[in-house]
């Protein structure tokens, strides 16, 4: 579940006091997600989302997640917008939280991607790399290549608990994403989500409507977005394989890397770095997820992602030599 703190009657109807959104007329917990507390409400004045941010999202740095939100709407990209509240600000604070609401947006999100639907994300989040270029924010990926050493020096000794034999592949890939050093490539940078899995995204039909959840955005290179989600859109389930391992869809990533070069055109520096970003966009979700397996008590309602998919998916990556491997 995604609701950690709970909103009593009598708070809610304090804090709504704050807005012109009427009163309320339904409110009630949202399941997806595994960093914030998220409701569904809805006023007379219309369907929002209410979100109390909770540990995982520093208070110092919501100006540049609500001020992205706000930009981003403001150039008519489909995203949530914060609503502004009686005292002039979006952020507010609800029992002990930082808290805001945000516009609610039509559609739902995919279980199982499409060709067409990987092809029109690809378009969409290259429209919002487009509208966010002159975006003054800036913040720095905190689990960004200069991390991953560090992360992964805390936590190897926890993989091959989980897989016998992956410590030490895990350390080959470290060595060479080291080595490579992604940071110092030459490639356009702007501000990326960082973020966009397909619970982050909406689809009526085929139609790609929207993209929320942007509290892991910062100042990035463009194409390490995209390599991100060829990672979380192009792989699904072997079903040769009995659910044991993934495989690569090639007709969906290469419908993804063609729907965003319909609206930006990689640059040929983007177009040859791309296996090493897919790589290192791998490494950092299965660091992440292998600190959140191992820190999560047994029993608990919140159940960490498997990092195994990932060390599947760089599996694929350390035989991918050249963008046409992803269908570039």
């Amino acid at each position: 579940m995604a609701v950690y703190t709970q909103v009593s009657d009598d708070s809610l109807q304090e804090f709504l006091s704050r807005y012109a959104l009427g009163t309320a007329l339904s409110f009630k917990g949202i399941a997806e997600g595994i960093q914030n507390s998220n409701y569904y409400l809805e006023t007379t004045e219309g369907r929002f989302i209410l979100t109390l941010f909770e540990k995982y999202v520093s208070e110092d740095e919501l100006p540049f997640f609500i001020g992205l939100k706000q930009y981003l709407a403001k150039t008519g990209f489909p995203c949530p917008e914060p609503i502004i509240a009686n005292d002039g600000n979006a952020i507010q604070t609800l029992e002990g939280r930082k808290a805001v609401i945000i516009s609610f947006l039509e559609g739902l999100s995919p279980k199982r991607p499409t060709v067409a639907q990987c092809k029109n994300l690809g378009a969409g989040l290259a429209r919002m790399h487009l509208a966010a270029k002159d975006f003054p924010g800036k913040r720095v990926d905190a689990l960004g290549p200069q991390s991953w050493i560090e992360l992964w020096a805390n936590h190897a000794n926890e993989a091959d608990a989980i897989q016998p034999g992956l410590t030490a592949l895990m350390q080959q890939d470290i060595d060479e994403l080291s080595k490579a050093d992604l940071l110092s490539l030459p490639l356009p940078e702007g501000t990326i989500h960082a973020d966009l899995f397909p619970d982050n995204a909406f689809f009526i039909g085929e139609e790609f409507t929207g993209m929320i959840d942007f509290y892991f955005a910062c100042t990035g290179q463009l194409a390490y977005d995209l390599a991100i989600c060829i990672n979380a859109w192009a792989f699904e389930d072997d079903p040769l394989r009995n659910g044991d391992g993934l495989q690569y869809n090639f007709s969906k990533g290469a419908a993804l890397i063609k729907g965003y070069q319909s609206v930006r055109p990689l640059e040929p520096a983007e177009h040859e770095a791309l296996p090493l970003l897919a790589r290192g966009a791998a490494i950092r979700f299965f660091l992440t997820r292998l600190i959140d397996w191992s820190a999560t008590p047994e029993g608990a309602l919140v159940m960490p992602h498997n990092p195994l998919d990932y060390a599947g998916r760089l599996a694929f990556h350390r035989k991918v030599t050249s963008a046409e491997g992803y269908g570039a």
